[in-house]
C-alpha cells in the first residue's frame, strides 16, 4: 500500500508516519519503480502498535524500547516491566500535578463571581499578581506540563 493508504488504515497523519520513519520506529518501506512508498502489513501492524503506545502517553524513547523487546521475542521480559512500572509513577505524578492545577484555576476563578468591568476582575487581578511574584514563569511553566514526562 502507498502512504496515503496506510495513513488512512491506521488514521495516521502521512507527516507523522514520515515522522517515525526518520526517528527509526518505522522501518524503510520498499520502493517503486515511481519512488512511491511501498507499505506491507507488518508496517501497518507497528504503526498501530507505535501509535496505542504513544496513544498512552509513552515517550518515543520508551517506544523505541519496547519495539526492540517486541523485535526480539526470545528475551526475557523484566524490563518491559520495570519499563511500564516507570511510566505508571510518571502517570500518577502528573494526575498529582493536574489536580494543584485545578486547585489552583478554582481558587482563582472564586476570585471573580460575577460579570464586571475588566479593571475590577479578580481573575485577571490574580494573574496579575501570580505573574509579579519571583520566579512565576519558570514555576508556571514547570507545573503546567504538556506531557506526562520528557525523554
Amino acid at each position: 500500500m502507498k502512504i496515503g493508504e496506510l495513513a488512512a488504515a491506521s488514521a495516521t497523519p502521512i507527516e507523522t508516519i514520515r515522522f517515525y520513519e526518520r526517528e527509526g520506529l518505522l522501518p524503510e518501506p520498499a520502493r517503486s519503480q515511481g519512488n512511491f512508498r511501498l507499505y506491507e502489513a507488518p508496517h501497518l501492524e507497528r504503526l498501530q502498535f507505535i501509535r496505542h503506545c504513544r496513544g498512552l502517553d509513552m515517550s518515543l524513547d520508551e517506544v523505541r524500547v519496547l519495539l526492540k523487546f517486541k523485535d526480539a521475542p526470545g528475551d526475557d521480559c523484566g524490563d518491559v516491566n520495570a519499563l511500564l512500572d516507570e511510566h505508571v509513577g510518571h502517570v500518577a505524578r502528573r494526575i498529582k500535578e493536574l489536580r494543584a492545577l485545578e486547585r489552583q484555576l478554582r481558587d482563582l476563578r472564586q476570585r471573580c463571581g460575577s460579570s464586571r468591568p475588566t479593571q475590577a476582575c479578580g481573575i485577571l487581578a490574580g494573574l496579575d499578581e501570580a505573574a509579579q511574584e519571583p520566579n512565576s514563569g519558570k514555576r508556571a511553566a514547570r507545573s503546567h506540563l504538556r506531557s506526562v514526562h520528557v525523554r
